[in-house]
């Protein structure tokens, strides 16, 4: 398994994840979502918002194999897969890849801590 992604962009995301969750006011749905409707819905209110812009340019400055591999470590983070899996994490997240990877990460709950313990369980720590 080659994670084709610098974990030091993944640690940056993960603090600025944090930041935009821990901000008052934003409300996730409980289910991660699939719809880039609902998606733009449930962020519009902040686009504005200097941590969610920082997040969305991060990502959406990564090459499309490098957001797969993103969401890929979220599922592993998750339990979706376990890291043996990894090809398998890759290939799905391959398959329904869309341009909007930051805002489905952003409207998954807990998406920093299943960043950190995806890297986690490939090898990788954030360092303090």
């Amino acid at each position: 398994m080659m994670l084709n992604l610098n974990p030091e962009i993944v640690c940056t995301l993960i603090e600025r994840a944090r930041e935009f969750h821990a901000k008052e006011g934003v409300s996730l749905p409980e289910e991660p979502m699939a719809s880039h409707d609902i998606v733009a819905d449930v962020l519009s209110d902040y686009q504005e918002d200097p941590t969610f812009q920082e997040f969305k340019s991060t990502v959406d400055d990564l090459e499309p194999d490098q957001q797969v591999a993103l969401v890929a470590l979220m599922w592993i983070g998750r339990g979706d897969f376990d890291a043996s899996e990894w090809n398998a994490a890759f290939r799905q997240a391959g398959e329904e890849w869309t341009p909007h990877t930051a805002e489905y990460l952003l409207t998954t709950p807990l998406v920093a801590d299943y960043l950190e313990e995806g890297l986690a369980a490939l090898g990788y720590l954030c360092g303090d």
